[in-house]
């Protein structure tokens, strides 16, 4: 960095007091307008600065300061994701943003750094992020980790009625069984968020408040199993979110949506795993965008590693990691199973398998599949290896529909 560039600024957490420089940056990179603001239930933009004032409190944020003016930031929000069946702390990354005059010098590689310094001090093993630069968060070692999937169908389209025990209500979005249902799903599901109050509030903070209900399905017990969030507008039944404990709550949801057929033509949402609606209908031939989602990355690998639920397995193997940013990830890990744990060390044991930080975070959040990362040449082992590789590392995609 410019020594002369340098000398007038300073590094420093970005406290409570800082909070409108916070968001007056973060609606600068990000363009929030006063009809953003409006359309999402706050009535001015000093209202959303102010609902914005928990996620200081609750994250940790660094800053560069120019004198007492803030000119770049970010922020690691503190989560807890389920990692195939293993619940692990998460550092999520949010609030990134540098005035333009300011960029350029180095400003975010810095708090980037120190970022991920933070997480691996509180334990935080993985960080996830939202991209709105894929390509300047590979460098930085992020990697996809989700898709998202568009739909949009006909109401000639939706699925027939199928008959299900259970019986569908309609409740406020924050009913105690729609926590009960999501709680169950996001201990079941690889990736997925584990929601406390604050990342509820989140979840639905630039929601307008109308757009607000969910369908709870019941089975015949009594027992709620699956949730829809939903709104209709303008003859669209829109779907923010879909998720259930079994086919049977999905099929009981579906039949509520189809229970619309004479109140809207089309029917619009988002699904947050790699399942293609279009398989699920008599009628296939809709209309499906899947997109990348979520980012994530490896803060440390030898922790991570250790808190990994492998399968088991009897040869050790050992991977050489390459890491930009984070200089304690770089080297080789030897991996083996000993007695029910897995056991890491810094030496070359078994055969090797070279990589970057965001492949393996791609290899382990299970993106993509051993054998297409080699093939695409991201991944640089013998076949062996590639075999053991696959049997052993649990094979269940992602799932995250949160949003910070």
């Amino acid at each position: 960095m410019d020594n002369n560039f340098h000398q007038n600024l300073h590094i420093r957490a970005v406290d409570e007091k800082d909070v409108d420089q916070f968001n007056e940056l973060l609606s600068y990179v990000f363009q929030i307008t006063e009809s953003d603001i409006e359309e999402s239930g706050y009535e001015s933009k000093r209202e959303m600065i102010k609902s914005k004032r928990p996620i200081l409190e609750l994250s940790k944020v660094f800053g560069w300061f120019n004198e007492d003016k803030l000119i770049s930031q970010i922020a690691v929000y503190p989560c807890e994701v389920n990692i195939h069946g293993k619940l692990i702390k998460m550092g999520g990354v949010t609030g990134v943003g540098t005035y333009p005059e300011y960029a350029g010098h180095g400003l975010m590689k810095d708090l980037i750094k120190l970022a991920l310094e933070t997480m691996r001090e509180d334990q935080q093993w993985i960080s996830y992020l939202y991209p709105y630069n894929v390509p300047y968060y590979r460098r930085k070692g992020w990697e996809i980790m989700s898709d998202k999937l568009t739909f949009k169908i006909r109401d000639t389209q939706l699925p027939k009625t199928k008959e299900v025990p259970g019986i569908v209500e309609r409740k406020e979005v924050d009913d105690p069984d729609v926590f009960t249902v999501y709680n169950q799903f996001s201990r079941d599901n690889h990736g997925a968020l584990q929601r406390t109050s604050f990342h509820w509030e989140e979840y639905w903070r630039y929601e307008n408040e109308e757009e607000r209900t969910a369908a709870v399905y019941y089975n015949a017990s009594g027992h709620p199993t699956g949730v829809l969030f939903y709104w209709v507008a303008e003859e669209v039944f829109h779907v923010k979110e879909m998720f259930y404990l079994n086919q049977e709550a999905r099929n009981g949801l579906w039949n509520f949506i189809s229970a619309h057929f004479s109140m809207v033509y089309w029917v619009k949402g988002d699904i947050y795993s790699n399942e293609p609606l279009s398989f699920y209908l008599d009628d296939s031939q809709i209309k499906e965008t899947i997109e990348p989602y979520y980012m994530a990355r490896i803060v440390d690998v030898e922790q991570f590693l250790k808190n990994f639920p492998f399968e088991a397995f009897q040869t050790p193997f050992h991977f050489v990691v390459s890491d930009p940013v984070a200089d304690w990830n770089n080297g080789i890990f030897g991996v083996q199973y000993n007695h029910g744990e897995i056991v890491v060390s810094r030496e070359a044991i078994g055969k090797a398998v070279q990589l970057d930080i965001q492949t393996l975070s791609c290899l382990l959040m299970n993106y993509r599949r051993p054998a297409y990362l080699e093939r695409v040449e991201r991944l640089n082992t013998d076949s062996e290896t590639l075999a053991l590789l696959e049997s052993i590392i649990p094979d269940m995609e992602a799932y995250f529909s949160d949003y910070f």
